[in-house]
């Protein structure tokens, strides 16, 4: 016999399934937090998640504050703030920019570079093991699939 649509097979399958960019978002914050926890666990406890999501923007070859503030979507007197901690907290400094020596680059200190790495090893752990879960040939297509939907999306992709 055939179910009529909204019918009680309907009501399940609806909540086996989430909203497609909750779905997306859900992964990010296992990530964030288990990586999150891991750096607390490992002597970096002193900085609150707010301050790593700006951190976390910070380019290799150092960030100016209104590129941190707009990849944050923040404010730059609010990303100042947590620039201004994270420095005094040791993970970052402020130096002259030598391609214009009015402003200034928020450049990652060693103690940064060391909560950085340990950040990139669990990152890397994680994908490791949602590789093994969703098979190399999933996991790899999803990849794909996400690094053609952030052309589109991602305002900062290069």
């Amino acid at each position: 016999m055939n179910e009529v649509a909204g019918g009680p097979d309907d009501v399940a399958d609806d909540a086996q399934h989430v909203d497609l960019g909750l779905g997306l978002f859900i992964p990010y914050r296992y990530m964030e937090d288990r990586i999150f926890r891991t750096l607390q666990g490992a002597g970096f406890a002193d900085w609150t998640l707010a301050q790593v999501r700006v951190f976390q923007r910070i380019a290799p070859d150092g960030s100016r504050l209104t590129e941190l503030a707009a990849q944050a979507q923040m404010s730059k007197q609010s990303a100042g703030v947590f620039v201004d901690q994270l420095e005094a907290l040791g993970y970052v400094r402020r130096i002259p920019d030598p391609s214009d020596g009015r402003a200034r680059l928020i450049v990652i200190e060693e103690r940064g570079r060391r909560a950085a790495d340990l950040a990139r090893a669990t990152s890397q752990e994680i994908l490791a093991e949602w590789s093994a879960y969703l098979g190399t040939r999933n996991f790899e297509l999803l990849k794909q699939i996400l690094d053609q939907l952030r052309e589109i999306t991602d305002p900062y992709a290069r």
